[in-house]
């Protein structure tokens, strides 16, 4: 298929079900965050499956190609699996600065890194139990890890990366058993610190993805549009991940206007064009969508594109995040319209 879309990972939660107005009112957590769901504990695991039920058929209903279970269960993206490793003490958390310069409480490294079960295996369960076509799933990356982590333990960062590694090439051969088409790593961290990205971030990367045959993605990004307001107009890490194992690289261009000729450095990866501009909250225009799509198609080849948001969907209004994930559908059959495919 020309121009499949998804979306990056998440869709919003129902206000029923975590506390929208507080979630967007802080950084995201990198330690767990219970406060924030609505729902009492003993009732909260069916809640959040009757949320993902929803965030899945709306996905299926806007007609976007390959679905997730819009990060549903997580309190932000990544402390679903960070919390959940060993050798970490959630209970005396630590401090990391975040992206945006301010502190943020973290999980503490006190002994080595281990994942001692799987994290999200039962949500790839419940997602291909109960979505109609392919799927995907999103995890953490190493080094976005070791950088929302305070080191207590490790002789340094990239040791510690290198161990987060470890667990979770074991997570994702398990993504992959469970019924995951495509397993997506999320790596903001190495457009936030590019240096130490360039350093050990890459080869951290790669040692997750060892082995591994699945389809593969790495994410990274500028930030929450929610959260983060200003964009540069270009990456300060992306032509690196040319030497990255991974099949597919994920990035942003609405809000930032991206200069899409640094796509040319990629070549032979599949490119997750972010196409939805979520610092907005007008649903775009398909014929808008569609003009930000042919700026990257001077760069990379039709079949290799997908159509993306831009990341942080679970910032927006339900209802707006629907119309632009419809807009977003229209746009992929006017590309295909235009440059043949189905």
């Amino acid at each position: 298929m020309l121009f499949p879309t998804t979306l990056v990972g998440s869709y919003p939660q129902p206000e029923w079900l975590i506390d929208r107005q507080q979630l967007a009112g802080r950084f995201p957590p990198r330690v767990r965050a219970r406060e924030l769901w609505r729902i009492p504990e003993r009732w909260l695991s069916e809640a959040q499956d009757d949320a993902t039920l929803l965030a899945i058929r709306a996905q299926e209903e806007a007609g976007l190609d390959i679905v997730t279970d819009g990060e549903i269960r997580r309190e932000s993206y990544s402390n679903r699996f960070a919390t959940g490793l060993e050798g970490v003490d959630l209970d005396h958390p630590g401090t990391a600065l975040d992206r945006s310069g301010h502190p943020n409480p973290v999980p503490r490294i006190v002994g080595p890194i281990r994942r001692r079960r799987p994290v999200e295996v039962e949500d790839v369960r419940f997602l291909r139990a109960h979505a109609r076509g392919p799927i995907k799933m999103t995890v953490p990356g190493p080094f976005t890890m070791s950088q929302q982590a305070q080191n207590d333990y490790y002789p340094s960062e990239e040791a510690a990366a290198m161990d987060y590694a470890v667990a979770l090439n074991e997570e994702i051969r398990d993504l992959f058993a469970a019924g995951a088409d495509i397993v997506q790593i999320d790596e903001p961290y190495m457009q936030a610190r590019p240096e130490k990205a360039r350093q050990f971030g890459l080869k951290a990367l790669n040692r997750a993805l060892a082995g591994i045959t699945g389809t593969t993605a790495a994410h990274i990004c500028f930030g929450y549009a929610a959260i983060i307001h200003q964009r540069p107009s270009g990456y300060s890490f992306l032509p690196e991940l040319a030497a990255c194992a991974c099949t597919q690289v994920s990035i942003e261009t609405a809000q930032s206007k991206l200069d899409c000729s640094v796509l040319t450095k990629l070549t032979g990866k599949k490119i997750m064009v972010g196409c939805l501009d979520l610092s907005d909250p007008t649903v775009e225009a398909p014929e808008t969508i569609v003009e930000r799509i042919k700026r990257a198609l001077p760069h990379v080849k039709p079949e290799d594109v997908i159509l993306a948001p831009d990341c942080g969907m679970k910032y927006l209004p339900r209802d707006v995040a629907f119309g632009k994930m419809t807009a977003m559908v229209a746009a992929a059959k006017l590309l295909r319209a235009e440059f043949g495919g189905r």
